[in-house]
């Protein structure tokens, strides 16, 4: 989030894209007052202990109010249900560390750690109603090799998705103005 908040600010997504709410389901969440402190409006919404669908449309209802053109999804660790994706359908952005035709879900990096992959890729996608199976925006890989622990991994996983981002929502939005959320 704060990578794609920058790339807003003197990226490839300056004048491009404009953040018009940051967006937590964790009320206390980090990014919430680093965003703020940058100026971003935030918004939060708990959903510990609700309905999956019911949180969704709430949320879905919530960022609405922004007008987001795209929502972009950064560190939001939820399973979106229907109640939320309809109402965003093919303007939700994800991105993901793994090749989704090889892994969806959790835990991506490890599994590339535990398999001993010489690469990985990481993937930014469109959001559907499956896990990680909306069509793919843009890949790059991931050189894995020497890579001795899990944490390595990540860091050059990391590296990767920092940039890849924003150069795939630049791609996305270059002929528009485009109000974002993540």
């Amino acid at each position: 989030m704060l990578s794609l908040l920058e790339a807003t600010k003197i990226g490839v997504l300056q004048d491009l894209a404009e953040v018009v709410v940051v967006f937590s389901n964790k009320p206390d969440a980090p990014g919430l007052a680093l965003a703020a402190a940058q100026g971003c409006p935030v918004a939060s919404l708990p959903s510990q202990g609700r309905k999956r669908e019911t949180f969704d449309a709430e949320a879905a209802a919530l960022l609405q109010q922004y007008q987001p053109d795209l929502v972009v999804l950064a560190g939001y660790m939820r399973i979106l249900s229907p109640a939320f994706i309809q109402p965003f359908a093919g303007r939700i952005l994800n991105i993901h560390p793994a090749d989704t035709h090889q892994h969806q879900g959790l835990h991506a990096y490890e599994w590339a750690f535990d398999n001993k992959l010489p690469a990985t890729k990481i993937t930014v996608h469109l959001v559907d109603e499956g896990l990680d199976t909306g069509p793919i925006l843009a890949q790059q890989p991931v050189d894995l090799r020497g890579a001795t622990t899990l944490a390595e991994v990540e860091r050059r996983g990391l590296a990767v998705e920092h940039e890849l981002y924003a150069k795939a929502l630049a791609e996305l939005i270059k002929t528009n103005t485009t109000r974002t959320s993540c």
